[in-house]
């Protein structure tokens, strides 16, 4: 677990040390703070753009900063076009995009587009390095749903420690199904981007990774919501959509709500088939869920994280599975705009991205135990997986090591067929990019691998805990035309 900072700044957020329980989440033990909720949810502002020939360019610089996230004390951070994080990028189906990535840190960096299909020189993973003082355009067309996707930093070994410094932003993508949805929209008002971070202090406020072989990395004791500490969100109408993203290093949430559930709407890839009703959506580092939940004018309520099921970790309270706390309050008005119950109807390309197992002409197995895969470390020069482009493929994956871990596999929206040969559960059921790997237990994934090849540059498939995948638990894999030799 994480240490506790002796900061004296945290004095005046009035926060006291959860150490029997957080008030309504049952015997829990948790080393997370409670905090007061009396700081306005931040909300990263929308990118600016031209649009030129038909392209539509946005322009990102990875800067250094100092933000303010306890009071009195400046932390030294990174951000995009700013101290801390970055703007939300958005743009629709069938556009051409380009980003002007523009590196003004003293090393090198990376910006890797989280769940989009795309070239493979334009991924932004670990061979696409923006050197300091440097500007790197990728360039590509959006052909996917609508979706919440985000972008980060991909340096090879360094990744865990440029997230954890703020380098991340979300990327909204829109289609016709998305546009004519019965949806709550506006974005920043009804429409809420929800980015949890967890993070440590040192005694001179500064953010400190602890690398002293914990599992799964650094678990911090202060939870923080789009860089806001005690965050809420006033609310204005009957529904409010929150786009959540796990944008920690290493642990997992269990979101809910302690009073009422919600409906799940969309999973990292898009839109769900239908709406789905829950009391809590488990996300691991990079996953993502947008939710709707009702309120009634007046009242207040708290998004939470429960004491996540890690799945049969018999140390789990080491890993943060004992851990409990308030991460968002949402504070309704006395008068709410109507806000209808969502539903929506399937997008025109819908047909076209369907997935089906019987079409599948290759499986492959992947074990992930200590910090390999198959067996092998992340390896720069070697390339683990060749794939022909327009191949339907099914991913058995499986973790081996009792620890938890997390499944990101590069330019695809899969499916989950099966858990131990079992359908998933309706909250696993929606287009994934990443998914948490229980211990001991089989994932059957399914995926179609389209439109893009590349001989020499590869995609990735990696843990997503980033301190095990910058210690080696990635590999490569390149798409390559029928026939062709990689």
């Amino acid at each position: 677990m994480s240490a506790r900072p002796g900061l004296a700044g945290l004095a005046a957020l009035g926060v006291a040390l959860a150490v029997s329980g957080c008030g309504s989440f049952g015997g829990s033990v948790t080393p997370v703070r409670a905090v007061e909720f009396g700081s306005e949810l931040a909300i990263p502002p929308l990118a600016g753009s031209s649009v030129v020939d038909g392209v539509r360019t946005f322009d990102l610089t990875a800067q250094s900063g100092t933000s303010e996230f306890l009071p009195g004390v400046e932390t030294p951070t990174w951000g995009f076009d700013g101290p801390y994080l970055g703007p939300t990028l958005r743009a629709e189906r069938g556009e051409r995009v380009a980003v002007r990535v523009t590196n003004e840190l003293d090393e090198a960096t990376s910006v890797h587009w989280h769940g989009m299909h795309l070239p493979p020189a334009m991924d932004g993973g670990p061979h696409q390095p923006v050197a300091p003082g440097q500007t790197w355009e990728p360039t590509w067309e959006i052909d996917q749903p609508a979706a919440t996707l985000w972008y980060h930093p991909h340096p090879h070994g360094a990744t865990e420690e440029h997230v954890y410094r703020g380098l991340a932003g979300l990327f909204l993508l829109d289609d016709d199904a998305s546009r004519a949805a019965v949806l709550p929209s506006e974005y920043g008002v009804d429409d809420v981007p929800v980015v949890v971070q967890d993070k440590v202090f040192d005694d001179a406020g500064r953010l400190e990774l602890q690398h002293d072989g914990g599992e799964p990395g650094t678990l911090g004791d202060t939870v923080m919501t789009n860089g806001t500490v005690g965050a809420y969100h006033e609310v204005t109408t009957e529904r409010v959509r929150l786009r959540l993203l796990n944008g920690s290093t290493a642990r997992t949430y269990a979101f809910g709500f302690a009073d009422r559930p919600f409906d799940l709407v969309a999973t990292d890839g898009g839109l769900l088939d239908a709406p789905v009703r829950l009391d809590e959506v488990r996300l691991a580092p990079g996953e993502r869920a947008e939710i709707v939940v009702a309120l009634e004018p007046g009242e207040v309520t708290r998004l939470r994280s429960a004491d996540p099921d890690l799945g049969g970790i018999a140390a789990s309270f080491a890993m943060g599975g004992n851990d409990a706390f308030d991460v968002l309050e949402l504070r309704a008005g006395e008068d709410l705009a109507p806000s209808p119950a969502p539903s929506w109807g399937r997008s025109r390309h819908a047909d076209d991205g369907e997935l089906r197992a019987e079409d599948a002409a290759t499986v492959r197995s992947f074990e992930l135990a200590e910090r390999e895969i198959n067996g092998e470390r992340m390896d720069m020069g070697r390339v683990d997986e060749v794939v022909t482009v327009g191949d339907t493929e099914v991913w058995e994956v499986r973790n081996a090591h009792p620890v938890p871990h997390s499944f990101h596999v590069h330019d695809v929206q899969f499916r989950i067929l099966t858990v131990d040969g079992r359908e998933p559960p309706p909250q696993l059921a929606g287009p994934k990019d990443t998914v948490y790997l229980e211990p001991h237990r089989t994932y059957r994934l399914l995926m179609r691998f389209e439109d893009y090849t590349d001989a020499e540059v590869p995609y990735m498939y990696h843990c997503h805990m980033l301190l095990h995948e910058d210690e080696g638990m990635m590999g490569q894999f390149l798409v390559v035309e029928p026939g062709e030799t990689a």
